[in-house]
Formats: C-alpha cells, structure tokens, sequence
C-alpha cells in the first residue's frame, strides 16, 4: 500500500516515516499542505495521512481538496489539536479518524489497517479472495484452508497485500512497484518477478497468476 504522510514536524515525520517503512508500507512524506495538494494530484494512493497545523495550507482546506476529487480513498488526522470541536471539524470535513499526538505506532497502523478494511467494506481482520489468506497484523498468509501458512517478507507481504485489495484485477509492474516502493527508495532490477517467484514458492503455483504482456493478479472470490 501506498501512504501519503503530510506532516510538518521534522522528528515526528521522521519516526512516522520510518515506522511505515518498517511495517512495509510505501510511504511519501511531504511537510506542508500544498506539497501534499500536489503530491495527491500526480500520484494515487491508498491512504492518507494528515497534520492540521501545517504551512501553506491547513490540513482541513487540504482535506476538504482531496474530498472535492476523491471521496473514497481512507484519510487519518494526525495532530495535537485534541478539542472536541477540532475532531468533530475533522470528521466531518471527510477524515474517517482522528489520532492525537502523542500516539504509540502500533496503534496508528491498527487505525490504518481497520479504515482499510471499511473502505474494502467487511470487518474480518483477514484479507482473503477465497483462495488465499493474508493476515495484515501479523503478515501471515495461507491457502484459505490454512494450508501451506507462512509468514511473508515485507516487500513479499506488500505486493500480495496490493493483489488481494482488488483481487481479479490485473496490476502492471509499475502499479505493483508504485506499492512497494516509496520517494527515494531504488526499484531493484526484476524484483516484482522475483517476489511473485517467491510467493508461488510459499503458496503454491497458481496463487498468482499472469496475464501474458499485461500483469499479474489474484482470483476474484466466486
């Protein structure tokens, strides 16, 4: 997945950048709300999330942008602003939660898997195509009989984590780079073969599948 991080403060940023990373996201950091209005108008991504107290624009005028083009993709405020009237504000400008500094990491990639989850519309913790199974939490996957249950490499968990979001859509190798990697980080010659390779290995020959000059992907639940 890809996450658009917008935040101002340098050692906040830092720490939320590298714990995405860390957690295998494919994270791109802009640091005031016009870079982030910009950012969001060439590049798609997954989730966002948004600073209010930011230079050039505030997080809510940005907020209120994203939702005039796109009501879909899943936005969580992060700040210190913690009156009651500021959360409702955020909340009913768009944003689907609101985290306030300061926070504990594993509980803002709790908030993100489950705002992910509502926007693929069901409450199971596990992300399934009826065929394979892969727990975000934990980055385990399995046939979805629990055969063959392994855990994942972050970038293996990644590409697989893109696949089952849409599962019956065929995702170029650009797409599926677009989800494993973020600003900066060098795309590693044929890694999305190797990677697939890999992961038929764990799961078996056919959990992906290729469609011959156009991609790759994971079959729609019957």
């Amino acid at each position: 997945m890809r996450v658009l991080l917008v935040e101002d403060d340098l050692m906040i940023g830092a720490a939320i950048e590298e714990g995405l990373r860390d957690a295998s996201y494919a994270a791109d950091w802009v640091r005031d709300g016009q870079a982030a209005v910009d950012a969001y108008a060439c590049q798609q991504y997954d989730l966002l999330l948004l600073d209010l107290g930011l230079p050039r624009r505030d997080g809510l005028e940005v907020l209120r942008t994203i939702r005039q083009r796109d009501a879909s993709v899943p936005v969580i405020i992060i700040t210190a602003r913690d009156a009651v009237e500021d959360r409702i504000r955020g909340l009913d400008c768009g944003a689907d939660d609101y985290v306030l500094k300061p926070f504990d990491m594993e509980e803002l990639l709790a908030r993100m898997r489950a705002v992910t989850r509502r926007k693929g519309g069901t409450a199971n913790p596990v992300m399934s195509n009826g065929v394979l199974s892969l727990d975000p939490a934990t980055r385990e996957a399995s046939r979805a009989q629990g055969e063959m249950r392994c855990r994942l490499s972050g970038r293996e968990f990644a590409l697989l984590q893109a696949l089952l979001l849409r599962p019956g859509a065929i995702l170029s190798r650009a797409d599926l780079e677009e989800r494993i990697y973020g600003w900066g980080e060098e795309v590693e010659s044929n890694a999305v073969e190797f990677l697939i390779h890999s992961l038929r290995k764990k799961l078996g020959s056919d959990a992906i599948k290729n469609v011959r000059g156009m991609g790759w992907l994971v079959s729609k639940s019957a």
